[in-house]
């Protein structure tokens, strides 16, 4: 009853460019659409990894950082990619053009460029971050957080204000294009993004005299700037969002608000975040995985030296506004971070928390661990500084530490994950799943090219894809009209009326209704969590099993709808004939004369 622009719903205009490709191609006779799909998908990896191996050399100056990045990135790959067993999530297109913006952002950040190179490192950065937020949803995000990494740094005059200023610009006006191309996407105007880095440009024209004067005055200016940032932020986010009537991401708010301990909430959307594994905190084996390599041994070597530097540089640059060296005096020895090193350390910390509080965001952390961690083992600035402190230095030392340990933890890399990585390449493995190719046959061969389906998002996107039939809904949840409707179809799990529930679906103009056991009688998650109680909880009734129950809940009037329909008691059998069954999955026909 609703058609959807995909173009502006969904991140797909990367599947439009390659099915273009294919065509034009010569190459339909030597491979199949699926593995020319995979293939380039899997290619995109190769340039994630070459990526980061030019950051990691950037930052270092040898080529031996840049090659212990990508081992480590190899070696933790459970931790640093889904590719190899989930292949078209919107992550594995964005996250090779996001590290490919982070290396030519590492460079533009070089002093005394020419010209030439600065311009085409603009270009770079700017057809980068494009191709980032095309194929992503959750850019916005992603770039706010590099927003605050820009904002933090030049607060503290560790960056120079102009290339600041390019960066912001560039964020801008390619989420803007972006906007454009999705038909106006009324969810990337109400960004945070865009209001920060407007409200950031607006604060800096009204406090010009922010870099002048004595530590203390200062200070004040900085948390008065801070203040005035975050005021104007909120301000134009919330005039935007009233202007274009705008509620995609109220549920995140919703779900960030209470993850963040700020208040439970009953709010079906939020609890179907914060349920999922993959939206809570990292869990604590991640790191004994990364520690298996060294990785993690590594990072925090690499980051407890630079945090120090950072925290020299920046005390100087708030103490003497005339310095603009980034260097600091501690006794006789003299500390310095390079404008491009202190990016990539905010840049760490900033989506290191981001990691530890959302799971699945770890990808975006881990891979820059990688080339952190390698860049400071080949860096003869840490290893300077290190070496002074403990009364040891010597250039011979410098060179000997920056190539001999990066040396020995790549054989150690090799000797140890090298054949189980090979037996892993060796392995081939088949999906198999036949209650769903049953189901998705019978669709096909039984039901009307033009039957509506009702089910849950994940299947429905299947029933989609290989039967071609209608949806009552789908799994593109940054909609508030396709939330609500997925709330109200899920209702086939509830406690719940027959009469009501064929109500809900026939307003959909559903035909068939699909009910699936693993989600009626789920143990996946804990009480509290599984699908039937966020309903439960959301609609006022009392979850199921023993336990605790809020005392405000209630007992439902009716029995759990996909439990009772099973029975093929009258006051069901009036409203849904069963069809099709089988281990998994009961396909009911609903009736039109009720």
């Amino acid at each position: 009853m609703r058609t959807i622009n995909l173009l502006q719903r969904m991140n797909i205009y990367q599947e439009v460019f390659l099915s273009i490709l294919y065509r034009v191609l010569p190459i339909q006779k030597y491979i199949e659409p699926v593995y020319f799909y995979i293939y380039t998908l899997f290619g995109l990896q190769a340039i994630y990894v070459t990526a980061l191996y030019i950051t990691s050399w950037l930052l270092s100056g040898t080529w031996l950082s840049g090659l212990l990045a990508a081992f480590w990135y190899v070696t933790n790959r459970i931790d640093t990619t889904r590719v190899e067993f989930t292949i078209p999530l919107r992550e594995n297109w964005a996250l090779p053009f996001f590290a490919i913006q982070i290396a030519a952002i590492t460079y533009f950040l070089r002093p005394n460029l020419q010209p030439l190179s600065q311009r085409l490192t603009l270009l770079a950065i700017f057809i980068s971050t494009f191709l980032f937020s095309l194929t992503w949803q959750f850019n916005q995000f992603m770039m706010l957080m590099q927003a605050l990494v820009l904002f933090i740094l030049d607060s503290l005059d560790m960056l120079p204000a102009v290339k600041v200023t390019w960066l912001y610009g560039i964020q801008l006006t390619g989420l803007l294009l972006v906007c454009i191309l999705q038909f106006f996407n009324s969810m990337i105007l109400g960004s945070l993004l865009i209001s920060f880095n407007l409200s950031v440009l607006i604060a800096r024209k009204l406090q010009k005299n922010l870099k002048t004067g004595s530590f203390l005055n200062r200070l004040g200016k900085l948390l008065l700037h801070l203040f005035v940032v975050l005021c104007l932020t909120l301000f134009l986010n919330n005039i935007i969002k009233k202007i274009l009537n705008l509620k995609s991401d109220e549920h995140i708010f919703k779900f960030l608000k209470a993850k963040f301990g700020f208040g439970a909430t009953r709010d079906f959307d939020a609890n179907l975040y914060l349920c999922e594994e993959a939206f809570g905190l990292l869990p604590f084996n991640t790191f004994e995985r990364l520690s298996d390599t060294l990785l993690f041994y590594a990072y925090i070597f690499v980051l407890s030296i630079t945090v120090i530097a950072a925290l020299a540089v920046a005390f100087r640059n708030l103490s003497d506004s005339t310095n603009q060296q980034s260097m600091y005096k501690m006794g006789e020895y003299r500390i310095g971070l390079k404008p491009e090193t202190a990016y990539n350390l905010i840049h760490t910390i900033l989506f290191g928390f981001l990691a530890l509080s959302t799971m699945r965001m770890k990808y975006l952390w881990t891979s820059h661990m990688c080339v952190f961690a390698s860049f400071g083992l080949c860096s003869p600035e840490i290893w300077e500084l290190l070496l002074k402190l403990i009364h040891l230095y010597n250039p011979k030392r410098i060179c000997i530490m920056r190539y001999s340990i990066p040396i020995l933890i790549l054989l150690y890399l090799c000797y140890k994950f090298w054949p189980g990585m090979m037996d892993e390449l060796s392995e081939l493995r088949e999906f198999y799943d036949p209650d769903t190719v049953e189901l998705m046959n019978w669709i096909n061969s039984k039901t009307p090219r033009k039957a509506v389906f009702a089910g849950s998002m994940q299947l429905l996107a299947g029933v989609k894809l290989c039967t071609g039939r209608t949806l009552t809904n789908h799994p593109h949840y940054e909609d508030n009209s396709l939330r609500e409707r997925t709330k109200a179809v899920y209702q086939i799990y509830a406690k719940r009326a027959p009469e009501e529930v064929h109500a809900l679906l026939r307003s959909f103009g559903t035909d068939y209704v699909i009910l699936e056991d693993s989600i009626c009688y789920e143990r996946r998650h804990r009480r509290g969590c599984r699908l039937r109680d966020l309903l439960d909880i959301a609609n006022g009734h009392m979850m199921d099993g023993p336990g605790k129950n809020d005392p405000d809940l209630k007992l439902a009037g009716h029995p759990r709808f996909c439990e009772e329909i099973k029975r093929n008691l009258p006051p069901y059998t009036a409203y849904f004939t069963r069809v099709f069954q089988n281990k998994t999955f009961h396909v009911y026909k609903l009736s039109r004369n009720k």
